[in-house]
């Protein structure tokens, strides 16, 4: 287990302010810097529906879960489940049909609703849907008689604004994730994720990581997942101009449809932002953007706490999945992120949790139990950057230890090893995520 501070290597920032998650990294290009600023400003800037006197910035919609990028990525953080009596801002749904696959494994949508619910519409077109999420609480104990309450999440859809969805559809809830260090995480050789992998077992330790194979838009060829909760998008571009068509209702050259179906006549009847809305100059910048955002370094890793919680997340077997140190390789179009040394605790290789976190709705190679290992460096400052604590792909888990407990199928061991530990032991592994 490494003791470094500098999670994203020399392109770490030192900085734990509620800004943690919003800076460049150190030493970019003038002309990469220009870049970022650019972008940040596209990402931060509310979309609007067209036609509009501010061209670039329309053809929002005509259904979308937000008007901009920060919308859901708070401050290029992470998002979190709605509180009683609010909208979905931050955590999304997606739905699929039951047994159904498209191209090359990709989830088929519902016939009138798409492959995501949409909370709103412009003027005149009917959201998709209200979602409510209903928690069962799970009450359980430590070996040490130390009790805790899991929530467990019900998700209903009301106000369905073009009928009921069709029979057998699977949703998917997902919360934003933090938007730090992504282009390190695409700097990883493949041959480094496909060493991780062993999908068989064959050296029996119970972990089994694979990749998921999705395909790549651009090369129409497949590739290895490496971003979003199931490892769904080969690369930082086609992640956000998925988001872009998915969330915002913003058509770009990769995705050039708009996400309204042929059922929905009020959207179809809106009309557009050109073709693309997004143009390939603000996809460039926001990309770059979202390359470069540099990941928080670590703080109090040499207290004697956070250093045996550290030992302790090793020996317990987090870190089989939670891989710490990872190596990038040279990038022709970003040499500033060429062969750093990074700490994402993180194989991106998709495991299976067990049915309590399964969302029943594969993706790809992905089965409804298998997600893609999260990132964990940055981790310690989501209260401070979000003012939450809410953690696992749904927003489920109310801070480090119900997210440890939620942990199965492959984490079986580790969890139960975790539950062992005296209190004061347990205690010590969370200030050592803490301090991520």
């Amino acid at each position: 287990m490494p003791h470094v501070a500098e999670s994203g290597g020399d392109t770490s920032v030192f900085d734990a302010t509620h800004d943690a998650y919003s800076l460049p990294a150190p030493g970019l290009s003038s002309a990469h810097r220009a870049a970022f600023f650019v972008g940040n400003s596209f990402f931060n800037q509310n979309w609007v529906g067209a036609p509009s006197s501010i061209d670039s910035r329309d053809g929002l919609g005509p259904l979308f879960n937000a008007r901009s990028c920060s919308g859901c990525h708070f401050k290029d953080g992470r998002g979190r489940p709605p509180a009683a009596g609010e909208s979905l801002s931050s955590l999304l749904i997606r739905i699929s049909r039951e047994g159904e696959r498209g191209v090359h494994g990709a989830p088929l949508g519902d016939a009138v609703y798409g492959d995501q619910l949409q909370g709103n519409g412009l003027p005149g077109v009917p959201k998709e849907a209200e979602v409510k999420i209903d928690y069962e609480a799970l009450a359980g104990a430590f070996p040490d008689g130390e009790r805790y309450v899991l929530q467990k999440p019900h998700y209903r859809c009301e106000e369905l604004g073009y009928g009921p969805l069709g029979p057998g559809i699977s949703m998917s809830p997902r919360v934003a994730p933090a938007m730090i260090g992504l282009g390190l995480l695409e700097a990883v050789p493949e041959g480094t994720l496909l060493a991780l992998a062993d999908e068989q077992d064959r050296d029996h330790d119970g972990i089994s990581g694979r990749p998921n194979r999705v395909t790549d838009v651009v090369s129409r060829q497949s590739a290895i997942g490496r971003f979003g909760w199931k490892a769904e998008q080969p690369s930082v571009l086609q992640q956000i101009a998925a988001a872009f068509q998915g969330d915002l209702g913003l058509s770009s050259a990769l995705f050039p449809e708009q996400n309204d179906t042929a059922a929905q006549a009020p959207a179809r009847a809106q009309p557009t932002g050109g073709a693309p809305e997004v143009s390939a100059e603000i996809l460039k910048a926001i990309t770059i953007y979202a390359r470069v955002l540099a990941v928080p370094a670590r703080r109090n890793h040499q207290d004697a706490s956070v250093s045996q919680g550290e030992e302790l997340f090793g020996s317990v077997g987090c870190a089989a999945c939670h891989v710490p140190t990872l190596r990038t390789t040279e990038l022709a179009d970003l040499p500033e992120l060429h062969a750093q040394e990074i700490h994402p605790y993180s194989d991106l290789l998709l495991h299976d949790l067990g049915p309590g976190l399964s969302d029943e709705r594969p993706s790809f190679a992905a089965q409804g139990s298998e997600w893609r290992t999260p990132p964990l460096w940055g981790i310690g400052l989501v209260r401070k950057v979000n003012g939450h604590d809410r953690l696992l792909h749904d927003g489920r888990a109310r801070g480090f230890q119900e997210a440890i407990l939620w942990h199965a199928g492959e984490a079986n061991p580790a969890r139960t090893r975790f539950e062992r530990l005296p209190r004061s032991e347990r205690a010590a592994l969370v200030a050592f995520l803490e301090s991520l």
